[in-house]
C-alpha cells in the first residue's frame, strides 16, 4: 500500500512530464531563435538617423521616422474610436441586455467578426470608407477599418472581465440604494479594469502588427506630417507596410531594421500589459 509521502513510480507519467517540458523548451527556443535571428540581421541598421529621418534620395538618408509617426496616429485614432464602443457594448451585453437570442446573436457575430481574414477587412474598408465616404487612402480610413477588426477583441475581453466580478458586488451596491449606472461606474469597471486594460493593450498589438488591411486603406506614404490634424486625411504607411515594401524592393537591411523596431515595440507592449494589469490588481487588493 502506497503512503501519501511515497508515490508509486509510473512510466507513463514520467514520459508525459518529459514531453511537456520538451514542448515548453522548444517553444521558448523557437521564439528566442526568431528574435535572435532578426536582431542579428537588423540591429546594425537601427541607429539615430534611421529612427529620426525619412528616406530621401536627395539627402541620401534611409529612415522610418514618418512610418513611426503614422503608426502612432493609427494606434491613437483607432483606440479613440474602438475603445468606448467596445467597452460600452460589453457593458450593455453583460449588465443590461436580457439573456436570450439577441445576446447570443451579438456574441456569435463578434466571434465571427474576429475570425474574418484581415484582407477582407481591407477590401471592405476601401470600398466603404475610402470610396463611399470619399476618404480615399488615408490614416482615417485605416483607423476606421482597424476599428472593425479590434472591436471583437475589446468587447469580448471586457465581457470576460466583467463576468469575473462577484455577483455580491452588484447586489450589495444595489441593496444600499445605488443606481445601476453608479454601481457599474464605481464598482464593476474599477474591479474589471485589469482585464479591460489587458484587452486594450492586446488590441494595440493587433494594430501594430497589421499590414494587409492597411495596405488597402491607409496607403504607403512615409513623409512626416505638415499639420497635426491634416495628417489623418493623408496617406500614411505604418512600420509593417514599410517592412513589406522594403522586402518587395529587395532592401533586406532596411526590412530587418524595421523588424527589430517592431519586435521592440511588441515587447514593450507586452511589458506594459503585465505592468498595468499588476498595478490594477495591487490597487484592487488595497481596497
Amino acid at each position: 500500500m502506497n503512503s501519501l509521502t511515497k508515490k508509486k513510480f509510473r512510466l507513463f507519467d514520467f514520459v508525459l512530464y518529459g514531453l511537456i517540458y520538451i514542448s515548453a523548451f522548444l517553444s521558448v527556443l523557437l521564439v528566442a531563435g526568431i528574435i535572435g535571428y532578426v536582431f542579428i540581421k537588423g540591429i546594425q541598421t537601427v541607429n539615430f538617423e534611421f529612427l529620426t529621418t525619412v528616406t530621401s534620395a536627395l539627402k541620401g538618408t534611409v529612415g522610418i521616422a514618418g512610418n513611426i509617426v503614422n503608426t502612432l496616429y493609427i494606434i491613437v485614432l483607432t483606440l479613440f474610436i474602438a475603445t468606448p464602443i467596445g467597452i460600452g457594448a460589453a457593458i450593455y451585453l453583460n449588465e443590461y441586455a436580457k439573456p436570450g437570442k439577441f445576446v447570443r446573436l451579438v456574441e456569435f457575430t463578434t466571434e465571427t467578426l474576429a475570425g474574418i481574414p484581415s484582407i477582407i477587412f481591407g477590401l471592405f474598408g476601401w470600398v466603404f470608407f475610402g470610396n463611399t465616404f470619399g476618404l480615399g487612402y488615408s490614416i482615417l480610413t485605416g483607423a476606421l477599418t482597424l476599428t472593425l477588426m479590434i472591436l471583437p477583441l475589446i468587447t469580448r475581453n471586457t465581457q470576460e472581465a466583467l463576468k469575473t466580478v462577484p455577483a455580491s458586488y452588484r447586489s450589495g451596491a444595489l441593496g444600499i440604494g445605488a443606481t445601476k449606472w453608479y454601481m457599474i461606474r464605481t464598482i464593476l469597471l474599477p474591479s474589471a479594469m485589469p482585464g479591460i486594460v489587458t484587452g486594450v493593450i492586446l488590441a494595440i498589438g493587433r494594430i501594430v502588427g497589421e499590414s494587409a488591411a492597411l495596405l488597402f486603406t491607409a496607403g504607403s506614404g512615409y513623409l512626416l506630417p505638415k499639420s497635426f490634424f491634416g495628417k489623418i486625411f493623408e496617406s500614411g504607411g505604418t512600420l509593417t507596410i514599410q517592412l513589406y515594401l522594403s522586402m518587395q524592393k529587395g532592401e533586406y537591411k532596411t526590412a530587418f531594421g524595421i523588424a527589430c523596431v517592431l519586435l521592440i515595440i511588441v515587447l514593450l507592449i507586452n511589458i506594459a500589459a503585465k505592468y498595468m494589469a499588476g498595478k490594477f490588481d495591487v490597487n484592487k487588493e488595497k481596497k
